[in-house]
């Protein structure tokens, strides 16, 4: 391995080292002043972040372990919006887990475990490194879920997690089986050239059935319907800034998985028309469902996981527009979803985890699962006006109203699905975005035309690091909304 092999893969490889750095620290220094090792996990993506940002501005394009992990512009921005995820996360994280009863260490070592799984996930070429990296994040996930395993329903959670991702997991491992016995190779350009030689034949079966194994995995991961079932219960039970994570983070990964599989092991004509096909009822489903069930929710971090569910209704259109649209021709002709889909999702990170943060600031004020019903942000404009207007920014930029980034994020998805000529997949779009619209504004109804009950308590101070990543998430909000340029520029490097 060469020193610029080195440099390239250095960016995925400090998490790592991060990580147990902090768990060595833990266990030498102890954890009674959470602090410390947040800082040093701060450190750590801080360094991760300066190679990173040198290679995506030389262009680098590095091929590492004989091709298994690719680390080209796509890979690098997604890295980079991972490491905001845990940034904020972290910052967000530090008084929680005081309050929640589950102030250690170790939680800050997980963030950087995953962090290192979703990255290789996003950077891998290879259905071994693929399935590394996914189970990287995925067991770090099943601790982070299950934390305060003194609370009934975060353990309850977790255990739900892990189970229901168990199964997920053995889809997308006998899908991989599948499309190497089918191919006999596992990296995925190989695997598209090997089901090139199909062209004007019909394709083996157990190709089809590798590809839908996968996408079912996938859409698992991504909670996309009908595999959505966990995120509610799960997302209930975590913590809020792990529920805002996961939400953020895994959702990320999960789609830059996706985008690696279909637009390169499944990018050819032979398979393209059937997995767009299935993608946008999925996309259909997700959307209406996870809109339309989030009307009923009381509690604010169920009706946020049921948000989840709907945005990655809307990040499967941007991959199927992507595409092409039926019948787009070549190798990797969905490449013009990445920065579709990092564009949303950059402004849906940002959003969804300062709406995380601000729960996790209200729900401190209440007795066990009571601090997170929608009615406990009655007069918070009264109580905390600065807190509720950043989370007006969060659910006015949920919603898609302008000037937010997520009004300009939603714009782009769906200039893409009228551009590739998917009509039908833009009406649903908009239409289930319109019924997003009145549970998002019910949190701001509360906060600003109710007021607030009689044993309402305010929430609890916001520390310098809770500040800093409420105020810095909103402002951010509203950056991507008015200047949405400067990312618009660096997204599209990722194609």
């Amino acid at each position: 391995m060469t020193v610029a092999d080195l440099f390239g893969i250095l960016p995925l490889a400090l998490p790592a080292i991060g990580g147990l750095w902090v768990l060595l620290l833990v266990a030498f220094v102890g954890d009674r002043d959470l602090r410390w090792p947040a800082a040093h996990s701060l450190i750590v993506l801080a360094f991760s972040a300066i190679p990173a940002v040198v290679l995506l501005g030389h262009g680098a394009r590095r091929e590492i372990f004989d091709g298994a992990i690719l680390i080209d512009p796509m890979a690098l921005c997604f890295h980079l919006l991972f490491l905001l995820v845990a940034g904020l996360t972290i910052l967000v994280s530090v008084d929680h887990l005081t309050w929640a009863g589950a102030a250690h260490g170790e939680f800050y070592a997980m963030v950087l475990f995953a962090v290192t799984g979703m990255s290789l996930m996003a950077a891998s070429e290879n259905l071994l490194t693929l399935f590394l990296g996914l189970e990287t994040l995925s067991v770090s996930l099943y601790v982070l879920a299950g934390f305060a395993r003194d609370r009934v329903l975060a353990v309850e959670g977790a255990l739900k997690y892990f189970l229901l991702g168990a199964f997920a997991t053995g889809f997308i491992l006998y899908g991989m089986a599948l499309l190497y016995g089918v191919t006999g190779r596992i990296d995925l350009r190989g695997i598209h050239d090997e089901l090139a030689t199909y062209a004007g034949q019909p394709l083996d079966p157990l190709a089809l059935a590798g590809a839908a194994l996968l996408l079912i995995g996938l859409g698992f991961k991504a909670a996309a319907v009908p595999f959505h079932f966990w995120a509610p219960d799960v997302y209930q039970g975590s913590m809020a800034p792990v529920a805002g994570f996961m939400a953020a983070g895994t959702k990320a990964a999960a789609f830059a998985m996706l985008l690696r599989v279909v637009n390169v092991a499944l990018g050819g004509a032979e398979l393209r028309d059937r997995w767009t096909a299935i993608l946008s009822v999925i996309a259909v489903l997700t959307m209406v469902l996870g809109n339309v069930v989030a009307l009923a929710q009381v509690n604010i971090k169920r009706m946020l996981a049921y948000s989840s569910i709907a945005n990655a209704g809307y990040l499967l259109v941007a991959v199927v527009a992507g595409s092409g649209g039926a019948g787009a021709a070549g190798a990797g002709a969905g490449n013009g979803a990445a920065p579709i889909v990092l564009f949303y999702l950059a402004a849906y990170a940002f959003m969804t985890i300062g709406a995380f943060a601000v729960a996790a600031l209200v729900g401190r004020s209440g007795e066990d699962d009571s601090g997170f019903s929608i009615t406990s942000y009655a007069g918070l404009s009264r109580r905390r006006p600065a807190l509720a207007a950043a989370m007006a920014i969060f659910m006015f930029s949920l919603t898609g109203i302008p000037p937010t980034g997520g009004f300009m994020g939603k714009f782009y998805v769906f200039k893409s699905a009228v551009d590739s000529g998917l009509y039908g997949l833009a009406v649903v779009g908009v239409l289930a975005s319109v019924v997003g619209s009145f549970y998002y504004v019910r949190v701001v109804w509360q906060m600003y035309l109710r007021d607030p009950g009689p044993i309402d308590a305010a929430p609890a101070r916001l520390s310098p690091p809770e500040r800093l990543a409420v105020f810095a998430a909103a402002a951010a909000t509203l950056w991507i909304g008015l200047f949405p340029g400067a990312l618009l520029e660096l997204v599209r490097l990722a194609a």
